[in-house]
């Protein structure tokens, strides 16, 4: 069949133009597909297609036809943030035709008038969550949404939102084109039915990708072929990396823990280092350099450095975002040839190798210990194998120790279809959370309403269990009502002020109730008090425990009795014991974090990595500042000066007397200390400093200093 090529397509002119000018001239078969299922037309499609097969392109074209014919906003769905960002660099180009692009991912309490200045926004789930509980007019101009890797449905923490947000816009808005992007799943027929979607299922990859599991120092392939690796007794991470190596690809490793990410790294640099030439030697040495230096040095940024100087990095979660987005960028440019990784780059940012080794196909849980992967999890992983226009093949290898094992991985995984997706939204803290938020918003006025809406769900089409779906929401109704949040006149419901603001500030209604009553009647506590309470909450991420930890900690919990906001003897079972006790040890980390504890010193203590404390810490910033509006309305001023404080020295991980430094771009934490020993304790006595004076102040480099100086003119000339 004729490949469809760009310039045939019914879209405007521009939209051809910026196409080609970024090398594209043609669509790929799924896209094809799309196209005479209606896209271009606003139909409502469901694109179930392997990575790099062209989703997001698919996406674009219906976007950016419909904008510049019809006029109006999209909206483009992401679960990550690293995601949101990528794409927003990429609907940059359109900013050409007159489109303009925004990116919103934070605070959750702005609803940020200003994007009704823009046409194509990308948001994470929540986010569109949160704008569209205040209800901004802008939202009737949507014209598109687009959900990317719209099979995270399935995933227990961000699936409901997802799931919410699209029963929500389309409920609001018949005219609205919805695009469904995912990963080939089992059951894509049921989302496209959800959606009255038409559905594009395809297994066609720009490059082919073949999967194969090795074992004994060979390849056993999905089509019989078996390829000789080596005869040496070595490792098989080792062997499989020589051999692309040697052929000039890069490779991407994922292993089953952060520490046997970093292990396998610092294994295979003897390997690694050998394949470099000068000048490779000479950019990772700057990309090192960068490591180093863009974040306070730590063992884990020291560690990566020497492994980047070798040609080799690991990644995970424990990074912080900078360090993630600098390994990345680097692997991208071909600079960094291996990376060990934990599973979530996987399902992250577009990051392809010509050959993917899936290490492990167990992966460590802190509740249950060490379970298969799904196979859905290592289709997302063998996905990455290929780079467009730079390979023939992606390779996908997973390590069997024997022949038995090997036939039961081929079984299992590499010839197995990836598992039926679910909803997750049967949750009560999802559904307790969304109830509120339906009921609040006014998308429902009464119990019947509400089900009525429960119906136009993802979890109601696959389980429409009424009567249970009935109880479970009473029971929710029962609890906001008794807790003041929503109130029931003549069978009507009305949201109270605080069901509203609960709403707003985006924190489950449960979070609300243990603030609420920890700080009602008390004049004032501890730091760690205030720490301890919203680390209580169900919206806190908390520390794992060990079995030391234990033995540490239940001592200290009752030498502080009396003195937290939560009374311990009520948390009487098991489980909420333990609540308690992961709760003191998160708040022991924060308080060591806002005291200026060095990360180093807290990376070792606690077991975290740098991308730990930053996520935990602004999760506990972003209660503390739910806890201080809910104490405005509440009437509790004892607790704002104190609350108000604390949120911003969790955003900082700082004392109170660097807040005023510490808010200039680009300073950071031990900036902010270093400036103040010399002097400089306000921004007033920074305006006052000479460059010459700076420049005598360790980590004051002149683009740092140029930085300040920008940043203090621009003050000064408003």
């Amino acid at each position: 069949m004729k490949k469809i090529k760009i310039r045939e397509l019914s879209i405007p002119k521009i939209i051809k133009d910026i196409l080609e000018n970024n090398g594209i001239d043609e669509l790929y078969p799924p896209q094809e597909q799309a196209v005479r299922n209606g896209l271009l037309e606003g139909r409502n499609i469901v694109i179930a297609i392997p990575t790099a097969a062209g989703k997001t392109l698919a996406a674009e074209l219906a976007i950016t036809k419909r904008l510049l014919e019809e006029g109006g906003k999209a909206i483009y769905l992401t679960p990550l943030k690293a995601l949101a960002s990528e794409k927003y660099e990429e609907f940059k180009k359109y900013e050409y035709a007159g489109l303009k692009v925004a990116i919103s991912t934070g605070d959750y309490d702005n609803p940020e008038p200003q994007l009704k200045n823009y046409n194509i926004i990308v948001m994470t789930n929540e986010k569109a969550d949160s704008i569209l509980r205040n209800k901004p007019q802008w939202m009737s101009e949507v014209k598109v949404v687009v959900a990317d890797e719209i099979h995270l449905i399935n995933d227990n923490d961000r699936g409901p939102t997802l799931e919410v947000v699209l029963a929500k816009l389309l409920s609001t808005n018949s005219q609205l084109q919805v695009i469904g992007l995912s990963a080939t799943i089992m059951n894509a027929e049921e989302i496209a039915e959800w959606l009255n979607a038409r559905l594009v299922k395809s297994h066609w990859r720009p490059v082919p990708l073949r999967k194969g599991i090795y074992v004994n120092g060979r390849i056993i392939y999905d089509d019989e072929n078996i390829v000789e690796v080596t005869k040496e007794k070595i490792d098989p991470c080792q062997a499989l990396t020589r051999q692309t190596l040697e052929d000039g690809g890069q490779v991407l490793i994922f292993t089953n823990t952060r520490n046997d990410s970093r292990e396998t790294a610092f294994k295979l640099i003897p390997l690694t280092s050998k394949y470099l030439k000068t000048d490779d030697k000479k950019e990772l040495l700057n990309v090192a350099n960068e490591i180093l230096s863009s974040e306070e040095s730590t063992r884990i940024s020291e560690e990566l450095a020497t492994c980047i100087k070798n040609g080799i990095a690991f990644h995970h979660a424990g990074l912080s975002a900078t360090h993630r987005n600098i390994v990345e960028k680097a692997f991208k440019e071909s600079k960094i040839k291996v990376i060990c990784a934990t599973p979530t780059l996987a399902a992250g940012v577009n990051l392809p190798a010509r050959r993917v080794i899936v290490k492990s196909y167990y992966r460590y849980d802190s509740s249950t210990g060490y379970q298969m992967i799904p196979t859905f999890e290592y289709h997302q992983m063998a996905g990455r194998a290929g780079r467009p226009k730079y390979d023939e093949y992606g390779d996908a290898i997973l390590i069997a120790k024997n022949l038995q094992e090997q036939e039961f991985l081929m079984e299992n995984y590499v010839k197995a279809p990836p598992e039926k997706i679910w909803s997750r939204l049967a949750s009560e803290s999802a559904l307790r959370s969304h109830t509120l938020a339906i009921i609040t918003t006014e998308f429902a006025k009464n119990e019947e309403e509400v089900m009525e809406f429960i119906r136009r769900t993802f979890y109601y089409k696959q389980y429409g269990e009424e009567r249970q779906i009935r109880n479970v929401l009473r029971r929710i109704m029962k609890f906001l009502v008794e807790n003041e949040m929503i109130k029931v006149i003549d069978e009507k419901v009305y949201p109270t002020k605080l069901g509203i603001r609960v709403s707003q500030l985006y924190i489950d209604p449960l979070s609300a109730i243990r603030i609420i009553n920890g700080l009602k009647g008390k004049n004032s506590a501890s730091e760690l008090a205030y720490i301890h309470l919203i680390c209580m909450t169900p919206d806190m991420q908390r520390l794992h425990l060990t079995r030391k930890d234990r033995k540490i900690l239940m001592p200290k919990l009752l030498e502080l009795e009396g003195k937290l906001l939560v009374n311990v003897k009520e948390f009487t079972d098991e489980f909420e014991q333990l609540t308690m006790l992961q709760a003191l040890k998160t708040a022991m980390m924060l308080n060591e974090w806002i005291n200026e504890e060095k990360e180093d010193v807290i990376i070792e203590k606690y077991d975290v990595g740098p991308g730990d404390i930053y996520s935990i810490a602004l999760t506990a910033q972003w209660l503390m500042y739910s806890a201080t509006e809910i104490s405005k309305l509440m009437g509790f001023i004892n607790h704002l000066q104190k609350l108000t404080e604390l949120t911003s020295r969790l955003e900082y991980g700082c004392k109170p007397e660097l807040l005023e430094l510490i808010s200039l771009k680009g300073i950071g934490r031990v900036r902010a200390r270093l400036l103040y020993r010399a002097g400089y304790k306000t921004i007033e006595d920074l305006k006052k400093a000479r460059i010459e004076d700076l420049r005598k102040i360790p980590l004051f480099g002149e683009e740092t200093i140029r930085k300040i100086k920008e940043q203090l003119e621009e003050e000064r000339l408003h």
